[in-house]
């Protein structure tokens, strides 16, 4: 693993880079274009296994934050893999970020927080990003969060 300040910062905050998951249909984990690294949505796991539960029945926003924050970590996982050191990540650009939540539920944008408090927690300014937050109605697997990003690489 490369010597960048991010790997130091994951360190200090217990995080350890999970393997690049096996994609469950037909998709690849990410595509890389020009400086863009697009990566396909990750859903949020728990023990390895989906993060089952819909916010608002049976999960509260804070849990949801949690999740949308495992998510984020095998984010980086991926974005690691696709570009081999984080160092050359120049800006987190997007996240689009689908939350298993009831009709009512309504602080998608808070569960989102999870993912996005921690890419600013890593990344520093190139970690502040623009956002997309959705409630739906379900999520592949029965997940309660499922997550996309777009970064720009050097």
């Amino acid at each position: 693993m490369s010597t960048s300040p991010i790997y130091d910062k994951l360190k200090a905050l217990g995080i350890t880079l999970p393997p690049v998951a096996v994609p469950a249909a037909a998709y690849v984990p990410f595509v890389q274009t020009g400086k863009l690294v697009f990566l396909s949505g990750h859903i949020a796991k728990k023990d390895g296994k989906p993060w089952v539960g819909q916010l608002g029945k049976n999960m509260n926003a804070e849990e949801g934050k949690a999740a949308a924050r495992a998510i984020a970590i095998d984010l980086m996982g991926t974005l690691h893999a696709a570009v081999g050191d984080l160092g050359k990540v120049k800006r987190i650009v997007k996240l689009m970020s689908l939350v298993n939540s009831t009709g009512d539920f309504t602080e998608q944008h808070l569960v989102t927080n999870g993912a996005s408090e921690l890419f600013a927690d890593v990344f520093g300014a190139a970690g502040s990003h623009a956002r997309s937050a959705f409630g739906v109605a379900q999520i592949p697997m029965g997940a309660c969060v499922e997550i996309e990003l777009i970064a720009e690489v050097d």
